[in-house]
């Protein structure tokens, strides 16, 4: 999945996660260079390279402490890159502090519309493809059919539906499921 974010994105983004340290792991096996070993001049095997992460590489963790089930400390870590450029581009983002907010929201999100996604669901995906195919109609139903609340209303509060490929310009109107499902590159 996050292959074929970086493919898709321009430069690197900013990731911004919880302290689940599988993240930081993927993050140091997909952005990372091998350094060779100088040769230590012994007999046997040379060492085997060193991974040196990318110094261009922003990730940020959020670190939450509970009490009686409420939130009374939000802790935020800079992992990889700098405080400053990490708060550079935050300054560029909706959103002004490192928080795990939008990915929360569109977890979610899914988690609602595919039962297969639901935690301690009694359903269970069959196939891979066909789990991922269904999650890519959701994804472009998200983006291209509902309009966001958000979105939607403007200065002056009149709503007028607005999607999020709308808002990034990407297309001019709301898509219909017919226009959706009839879209070439969709049936590949």
């Amino acid at each position: 999945m996050l292959k074929d974010l970086i493919v898709r994105c321009q430069g690197k983004p900013l990731f911004v996660s919880d302290e689940l340290p599988h993240y930081g792991t993927v993050l140091g096996e997909l952005f990372h260079e091998l350094v060779p070993s100088a040769p230590t001049g012994k007999p046997g095997r040379p060492r085997n390279p060193e991974r040196v992460i990318d110094a261009d590489l922003d990730y940020a963790t959020v670190h939450k402490t509970r009490q009686g089930g409420q939130v009374i400390k939000v802790e935020r870590k800079v992992v990889h890159g700098s405080e400053q450029h990490v708060l550079a581009r935050l300054a560029k983002s909706p959103s002004q502090a490192v928080n795990t907010a939008y990915v929360e929201r569109s977890n979610l999100d899914w988690r609602l519309w595919d039962a297969h996604l639901a935690r301690k669901a009694p359903t269970f995906a069959r196939s891979i493809r066909w789990l991922k195919a269904k999650f890519a109609i959701c994804v472009a139903c998200y983006n291209l059919i509902r309009p966001h609340e958000t979105l939607s209303r403007g200065e002056d509060r009149i709503f007028r539906p607005k999607t999020p490929a709308m808002a990034a310009n990407v297309t001019d109107h709301r898509w219909t499921f017919s226009e959706l499902l009839a879209y070439p590159a969709l049936c590949q």
